[in-house]
């Protein structure tokens, strides 16, 4: 799977306009990733969690990956390269999402800060924000999830309407089990769809699309986050498969205009829920 991106990625984001510098967290290495296009003097930043069903996307299409969000959304971007199963099963991944969030904190203000992730990696950025919560820590400012993997116990409504409908994704449950090591697949870390938001969560937008497997994901965290009373967005775009549409179509531009103006607005801490 790996190498079967790998060229579609190169070919993507050959022209993207990204200046790369790479560092570290504790283990986890970190793509810093800024696109040319930022405007001149925004702090901001979107600490992002890749895709890739738990166990794949790592090294450089974690890098190519980030230099295509940077691109798209025309900020900042620190791309985790998280430890993943079967050597590093949970909670691994989750430890270094901290060790990013941690070190990030040491630059950059938490209301300069946006966690995000699509997939697997929209599982990751959910329970790092639970985490980060949990900790006692200042949370970001808002958060981004991408046609999100939050539910690992696949429970959803679409996980049957939309199999075969979907011709991107088919149920990843023994990936789900190895990543679990163990593990209740219900608890809040593995499958964030199942969190106590009332205690608090930042404002969110989530996309989707309604041939997406995932869509039941999208819609039953967007509801659990509106009945905690926390500002959130959902985008589906018709037709939209899992991962959504690419930049340059209609549908793609359509939704990265929206998720810009949602981060723009959550960095200005200016999110009302009745608009949500």
């Amino acid at each position: 799977m790996n190498a079967n991106l790998l060229s579609l990625l190169k070919q993507a984001t050959r022209n993207a306009g990204v200046e790369v510098d790479e560092h570290y967290a504790g283990v986890a290495r970190i793509f810093e990733l800024r696109p040319l296009q930022a405007a001149p003097g925004d702090r901001s930043v979107i600490l992002d969690l890749h895709g890739g069903g738990l166990i794949y996307c790592g090294g450089e299409l974690c890098r190519l990956m980030g230099i295509g969000l940077a691109s798209r959304l025309e900020r900042r971007v620190w791309s985790v390269d998280y430890r993943m199963p079967p050597d590093h099963p949970y909670p691994a991944a989750l430890d270094d999402g901290m060790q990013a969030y941690g070190a990030l904190l040491k630059e950059s203000l938490p209301s300069e800060i946006i966690i995000s992730g699509a997939s697997a990696g929209g599982n990751l950025a959910a329970a790092l924000v639970l985490r980060i919560r949990d900790s006692g820590l200042p949370m970001p400012a808002g958060v981004y999830l991408n046609t999100p993997e939050i539910d690992l116990t696949e429970s959803g409504d679409s996980f049957h309407t939309n199999l075969g409908v979907d011709r991107s994704l088919a149920s990843l449950m023994p990936v789900n089990r190895l990543y679990a090591n163990g593990h209740d697949l219900r608890h809040p870390y593995l499958s964030p769809l199942f969190g106590d938001f009332g205690r608090g969560f930042p404002p969110t937008v989530l996309t989707t699309g309604t041939r997406d497997l995932y869509l039941s994901n999208t819609v039953r965290m967007h509801r659990a986050l509106r009945a905690a009373d926390i500002p959130a967005e959902l985008h589906v775009v018709e037709a939209g498969v899992h991962g959504g549409f690419p930049a340059g179509t209609p549908e793609g531009d359509a939704i990265d205009r929206d998720v810009r103006r949602f981060i723009e607005a959550a960095l200005n801490g200016v999110h009302d829920l009745a608009d949500s």
